[in-house]
This record gives C-alpha cells, sequence and structure tokens, in this order.
C-alpha cells in the first residue's frame, strides 16, 4: 500500500510555484437545440495567474466540441489554506 505523504509534497511543492486548484463553471448551448443551456464544471490544478491549463482547455472546446460556449465563471483557491471544518448539528435521514 502505497503512501499519500509524498503525494502531499509535490502538492505543497507545486502551491509553492504558483499552481493553483481552478475551477471554471462553463454554460453551453446544445448542438441540436441552441435555444437550451448546459453547464460543465471543468477543474484541475493551473499555474497562477496566466492559467494556461483554462486557456488551453477553453481553445479546445471552441475548436473541436460543437457545443458553443455562451459563458464561462472563473474561480481559484488561494495559496496554501487551512482545512475547512463545519460541525454538522444532526443527521438527518428520509426513508
Amino acid at each position: 500500500m502505497a503512501s499519500t505523504i509524498p503525494d502531499r509534497e509535490a502538492s505543497l511543492e507545486r502551491q509553492l510555484k504558483g499552481y493553483r486548484l481552478a475551477t471554471a463553471e462553463i454554460t453551453y448551448r446544445l448542438p441540436d437545440h441552441p435555444s437550451l443551456l448546459q453547464t460543465f464544471v471543468w477543474q484541475h490544478d493551473d499555474l497562477a495567474p496566466g492559467y494556461p491549463e483554462r486557456r488551453r482547455f477553453l481553445a479546445f472546446w471552441a475548436a473541436k466540441i460543437e457545443g458553443r460556449l455562451f459563458s464561462v465563471r472563473v474561480g481559484r483557491t488561494e495559496l496554501l489554506t487551512p482545512s475547512r471544518y463545519a460541525h454538522a448539528a444532526g443527521v438527518w435521514q428520509l426513508h
């Protein structure tokens, strides 16, 4: 069984080099029904501030995928953020 510690170190090294988790919410028109919109979420580690992976993906989309882009919303994580914790007040099950 492989340890995950080297993965964490590699992730830390990438973050120190400027890589961050970039997210793009892509809204596009369906090729057969252009009046309908569909959403696709893309996430990838990308190099800030130019984000070449995101630019490459959107260029690929525009050139090769039939769904015409309508809008792209972009978000990213900050460098070296602490883990987030939220306490759940309870657990409910619906049968």
